[in-house]
């Protein structure tokens, strides 16, 4: 009779005794089982959402790649960098054109088109028109008549550079470096457009 009396007791006592510590294992696994909500800046994950401390091997996060900021871009490039150009243009109208030259006097089609754009700190490797049509993007249907565009002309046989929608700058065989309108003759032979990107750093103003 005296168990039966204790027994509920000794029972109450233990559970009591060993009740902060079926709290503390509780809530070490709701600390290890909550959900952590990420947030994703543009670039990547910017923060946790809530103040967890969890070991990031505790948690099976899938994200999506996340988009990384441009190396380069095409557009919009600012009135300083146009300026530039245009001025580089400027210096070399007139030039004779000789085959293969790249200057600094005398120039052909590509060679006129590599230097003006070296001039102005954007570097790539020099080739011929074909070259440049594989090498760079096809320029957007807005971007086609923009200045600093590339025009492709005769079988991807000669390049120009796109002064408006007016006309173009190039070197041509027989009046070397010159300005020349987008007439009958040179609008038939036009192959297409090709945008060079400008890395970030030569659009500063």
């Amino acid at each position: 009779m005296l168990m039966r009396k204790l027994f509920p007791r000794m029972l109450a006592a233990c559970l009591i005794a060993c009740l902060p510590a079926i709290t503390a294992t509780a809530q070490s696994l709701d600390a290890r089982t909550r959900k952590v909500q990420i947030a994703v800046g543009p670039y990547g994950v910017s923060r946790l959402e809530n103040e967890l401390s969890v070991d990031a091997d505790e948690i099976n996060i899938e994200l999506g790649e996340a988009p990384r900021p441009p190396a380069s871009i095409s557009t919009p490039r600012p009135a300083r960098f146009n300026q530039l150009l245009l001025s580089a243009i400027d210096q070399r109208i007139g030039a004779p054109y000789v085959y293969g030259a790249t200057g600094p006097r005398v120039f052909d089609c590509s060679g006129f088109v590599w230097s003006v754009f070296q001039s102005v700190g954007i570097n790539f490797e020099r080739g011929s028109a074909r070259a440049f049509w594989s090498e760079f993007a096809p320029a957007r249907q807005n971007e086609e008549y923009k200045f600093g565009t590339l025009v492709f002309f005769s079988g991807l046989s000669h390049i120009g550079i796109v002064a408006d929608e007016h006309g173009f700058y190039h070197a041509s065989r027989s009046h070397g470096v010159t300005y020349s309108p987008f007439n009958d003759y040179w609008l038939s032979r036009i192959d297409g457009f090709r945008r060079i990107p400008v890395p970030v750093q030569n659009l500063a103003e």
